[in-house]
């Protein structure tokens, strides 16, 4: 048996039926039905990720970067309400669009790095609500600090390691 689960699929190489991760554990593995699908299990959820079909791929999910990109659109969406809501503010909707792509880093004017290529991505946040324009800064200000926007900005250490051979 695999050790991960395909999708929709309750039952963990252990034979339990609550196959949920614990927080802030991550596993991801190859489906086995296409050449990149994978799984993807994130607490109780089972995601799926693959490339689009121009990259070789089935289709069959959101590709790597569009997780990024989906993460830092959501985190921004419930800072923002988080706050708006504590503070009392009239917010009615947040809409986050987003989109990545890799510039000259000497087109960058902003940029540590002045050699190569630079991921910029962009994010443009649609509020709607009864807002004055220092309420609207003021949201903006705020995703700015959501904790993904933190992640990504700040400096990153990946720290890889193979797991002992299974075979």
């Amino acid at each position: 048996m695999s050790r991960f689960i395909n999708a929709g699929d309750k039952e963990s190489d252990q034979g339990g039926a609550d196959n949920s991760l614990d927080k802030g554990l991550v596993e991801v593995g190859e489906t086995g039905t296409g050449k990149f699908t994978q799984n993807v299990r994130v607490g109780a959820h089972t995601l799926l990720a693959d490339e689009p079909q121009n990259m070789g791929g089935d289709d069959l999910g959101p590709a790597p970067h569009d997780y990024v990109l989906a993460g830092l659109g959501a985190c921004t969406s419930m800072t923002i309400r988080m706050y708006a809501d504590r503070k009392k503010i009239p917010l009615e909707n947040v809409f986050v669009k987003l989109s990545r792509r890799k510039i000259k880093a000497e087109d960058c004017s902003d940029c540590a790095t002045t050699e190569g290529e630079v991921e910029e991505m962009t994010r443009e946040i649609h509020l709607s609500g009864d807002l004055d324009d220092a309420t609207r800064t003021r949201l903006l200000e705020i995703a700015n600090k959501c904790p993904v926007h933190r992640t990504l900005s700040g400096e990153i250490k990946i720290r890889s390691s193979l797991a002992p051979s299974s075979s």
